[in-house]
C-alpha cells in the first residue's frame, strides 16, 4: 500500500494529544482519544487509527461531538447501566463506561451497558481488551452508519457493526477477537480509495447490487445513500454464509441500539463532516462465576498453543490466533515505530499547522 514512514509512538501519541487539547477537549478526553487513536495503528488497523483525526477535527468544530459532556443516566443498576452521551467523545466516554462495567462485574460477577448517541470510538478490541486485563471475559459492539447491505438486498440496512471478545491466558497472552460484521470496514474501503488501487471482488456492490472495484464510487454512494454498499461477512448471497454476517450485523444493532433507545439500521447516517452517532454495547464477565481463574487461564493457554502449533497450510508459513497479529504488531512499532502512509502524514502534518502542533519527524530508516 505505498511507502511507510515510521513515527515513534509516544511521539505520535503526544502530536494528536496536542490537536485535542487545541480543539478544546480536558486533558482526559484528549488522552484517552489519543492513545485509542495511534493503538489501532500500532496494531496495523489504519482504517481505525489517525487517519481518522481529521472527522473528530471537524466534528467537533461543528458541534457534532464535544469534550466534557456529561452523559445521562437512563439506567443503573447492579449489573447494568444505560446512558444517552449526549454527542460526547466516543473514546473517552466508551473508556469511562467500560472501567464502571468492570467494577460492577468485580462485585456481582457479571455486567453490561450500552450507551446511544455516542461517535466513533476506535477499535472495539481496546474495550474488550480492558476486561480481560482485569481477569474477565471482555465485550464490546457498535453500530456504524449504514454501509451494509443485507442478503439479497442492494440498498444499505446496517453499519459494518463490529463485534469484539477478549478472554485472558495465562502469561499475559489473550484471545482477542475484534471483527465488523461485513466482509470489511468502512476504514478498508477509504485506505484503498486512498492508495488508488481497486477493491478485492466480493467486497462491495453498487447501486444495482452487482459486485463493483470502484472504492471511490462506492463511498460517495454510501454517503448519499443512493444504495450499493458493503456486503456482509461470508459473502454475496447463502451459498458462503452472508445471511449469517447479515445476522451477527442486526444482533449488534439490537444490543447496542435497542437497548439503549438510541438509532439504528438505515437511520444511523455519517455527513462529509465526519461520522455519524452511534450506539455502543459492553459486558464483562468475571472468569470465577465459571470455575477458578488460573485454571481457565491455564487451558487458554494450551488452546492457544495448540492453535499456533497446528500444521500451515501450503505456502503458509504459521497459524494465528484472534489479536495475535496485531499484539506482535504494537511490539515491533515499539521499537520500529508506527507506520503510516505518506498521504497521511501530509494529511497530519495539515492538521498540525492549522493548529500550531509540529508534527514528529520519521524514525530513523523509515
Amino acid at each position: 500500500m505505498g511507502t511507510s514512514i515510521r513515527i515513534d509512538r509516544a511521539k505520535l501519541e503526544r502530536f494528536c494529544i496536542d490537536v485535542f487539547l487545541q480543539l478544546g477537549l480536558p486533558n482526559e478526553e484528549a488522552v484517552d482519544s489519543a492513545l485509542i487513536l495511534v493503538a489501532a495503528d500500532a496494531r496495523g488497523i489504519s482504517s481505525h487509527g489517525v487517519g481518522r483525526l481529521w472527522r473528530y477535527v471537524n466534528g467537533i468544530k461543528k458541534g457534532l461531538m464535544s469534550g466534557g459532556v456529561q452523559p445521562l443516566v437512563l439506567c443503573d443498576t447492579p449489573v447494568s447501566l444505560v446512558l444517552d452521551a449526549q454527542g460526547a467523545m466516543g473514546m473517552g466516554v466508551s473508556r469511562r463506561t467500560m472501567d464502571q462495567v468492570i467494577a460492577k462485574a468485580k462485585n456481582v460477577g457479571v455486567a453490561f451497558a450500552s450507551i446511544r448517541n455516542s461517535n466513533h470510538f476506535g477499535i472495539a478490541g481496546h474495550y474488550a481488551e480492558m476486561a480481560a486485563k482485569a481477569d474477565m471475559i471482555g465485550i464490546c459492539m457498535t453500530n456504524t452508519a449504514a454501509l451494509g447491505v443485507p442478503t439479497f438486498g442492494r440498498s444499505a440496512m446496517f453499519g459494518t457493526n463490529p463485534i469484539a471478545v477478549a478472554v485472558p491466558a495465562q502469561g499475559g497472552r489473550m484471545f482477542s477477537l475484534d471483527m465488523s460484521t461485513t466482509a470489511v470496514t468502512r476504514g478498508k474501503v477509504e485506505v484503498y480509495e486512498r492508495e488508488g488501487k481497486p477493491l478485492p471482488s466480493g467486497w462491495a456492490v453498487d447501486t444495482q447490487g452487482k459486485v463493483t472495484s470502484d472504492a471511490r464510487q462506492l463511498l460517495e454512494d454510501m454517503l448519499y445513500q443512493r444504495g450499493g454498499g458493503l456486503i456482509p461477512l461470508g459473502g454475496a448471497g447463502e451459498l458462503f454464509g452472508g445471511h449469517k454476517g447479515y445476522g451477527l450485523a442486526v444482533l449488534v444493532d439490537i444490543m447496542t441500539a435497542v437497548t439503549s433507545g438510541g438509532l439504528f439500521g438505515k437511520s444511523v447516517m455519517d455527513s462529509e463532516a465526519t461520522s455519524a452517532r452511534v450506539c455502543h454495547f459492553f459486558g464483562a464477565i468475571r472468569l470465577d462465576v465459571f470455575r477458578d481463574p488460573n485454571e481457565l487461564k491455564a487451558d487458554m493457554g494450551r488452546l492457544l498453543d495448540e492453535l499456533n502449533q497446528a500444521q500451515p497450510a501450503e505456502g503458509c508459513e504459521r497459524v494465528y490466533y484472534a489479536g495475535q497479529k496485531e499484539h506482535e504488531s504494537e511490539q515491533l512499532c515499539a521499537r520500529l515505530g508506527v507506520p503510516l502512509s505518506e498521504k497521511i502524514v501530509t494529511q497530519l502534518q495539515s492538521i498540525g499547522q492549522e493548529f500550531g502542533v509540529g508534527f514528529p519527524s520519521a524514525m530513523a530508516g523509515s
